[in-house]
């Protein structure tokens, strides 16, 4: 009994262990992978305007609305705008951006120009080692791929910032579930360690007690029962969202909560395709893919899914690249009107 109390025991501190860094660790990672994705997503107006009303909200500046060069300069990558000193904010939108010190020093000449005395750069890519250290000796603040995210999170459109939070809530979920039984096992491993071990220590003095000469191998255990619960895999019962959506699904212009279910049925179905990590809605004609294979593995599987609806047939699929890849953002339709 005391050997399966110190497996339970071991089987929760590993289950807390993990789940802690699951959701306090992974799932933050988890939901500023995503969150970067949402943004690149966004066309520049969009992403412009996140960004003045973040400079606004969190640092109290505002634009130069009196200034005729700044006003040349909204529709561009870099702005100037006001607090207690001039400020130059420059944007590299994209994920594809790998900036070095040359970049950081083109920036700092560019402050210089506009008598800003001070910068941010702003980029969902990532500024390298070199162009950290520029950005400190130039006085220059980076929010990049490390931290962006948490900066303008506030700021997005609620209906993105909750999907972008949900899909990290659920992945955090299932494994944590993984975990629970990953626990579990190692618990039973131990406990029955424990226990043959005990057996083979009380078989010993038993084998010299006898007095023989020649030691007769010790008769193994009996084994333990089977566990139903354990040894049975459980036969996976057609889904429920699948048989209902069966009669619906030829609805061509469906109303919006109907639209809703089909998208929510096309996520949830990606979610568990091979290749593909997650299906994220931007809007209600986007579609942004988060993906671990490449282009012609996984582009049959989303068309699949997505053509089983009329009203989704059209919808606007951005392809982002794969982690760690310099892959460009890339859009595609599975059918055109």
């Amino acid at each position: 009994m005391f050997s399966w109390l110190l497996a339970l025991l071991l089987a929760l501190i590993l289950w807390g262990l993990t789940s802690a860094w699951l959701w306090l660790v992974k799932r933050r990672n988890t939901e500023n992978q995503h969150g970067l994705a949402a943004l690149a997503g966004m066309r520049w107006r969009e992403f412009s305007q996140i960004v003045h009303r973040a400079m606004s909200e969190q640092r109290n500046l505002h634009e130069l609305v009196n200034d005729e060069e700044n006003a040349d300069r909204r529709t561009s990558s870099d702005f100037l705008m006001e607090g207690k000193e001039r400020w130059l904010i420059s944007c590299k939108h994209g994920r594809a951006y790998r900036l070095g010190a040359a970049s950081i020093t083109e920036m700092a000449t560019a402050q210089q120009l506009t008598g800003a005395g001070r910068g941010v750069l702003i980029t969902e890519g990532r500024v390298e080692r070199d162009g950290l250290a520029a950005a400190q000796k130039h006085g220059i603040e980076v929010l990049d791929e490390r931290n962006l995210w948490r900066a303008l999170a506030p700021f997005v459109p609620d209906d993105t910032r909750q999907a972008v939070v949900g899909v990290a809530r659920r992945e955090a979920m299932r494994q944590t579930g993984i975990a629970a039984l990953g626990a579990l096992t190692v618990g039973l491993l131990a406990g029955l360690g424990y226990q043959t071990t005990l057996h083979e220590d009380d078989a010993l003095p038993a084998a010299h007690a006898t007095g023989t000469a020649t030691i007769a191998p010790d008769k193994p255990p009996a084994p333990a029962a089977p566990v139903a619960a354990e040894t049975e895999t459980a036969t996976p019962a057609p889904a429920a969202d699948d048989t209902a959506m069966a009669a619906e699904d030829l609805i061509q212009n469906p109303d919006a909560a109907t639209l809703l279910r089909y998208q929510q049925a096309v996520s949830k179905k990606l979610a568990g395709t091979p290749g593909v990590i997650s299906g994220i809605w931007l809007t209600r004609s986007t579609l942004s893919i988060e993906r671990s294979a490449d282009d012609a593995t996984v582009w049959p599987l989303i068309c699949h899914e997505v053509e089983r609806y009329p009203a989704l047939r059209t919808t606007r699929i951005q392809l982002n690249p794969r982690p760690g890849t310099n892959e460009p953002v890339r859009w595609r339709q599975c059918s055109t009107i």
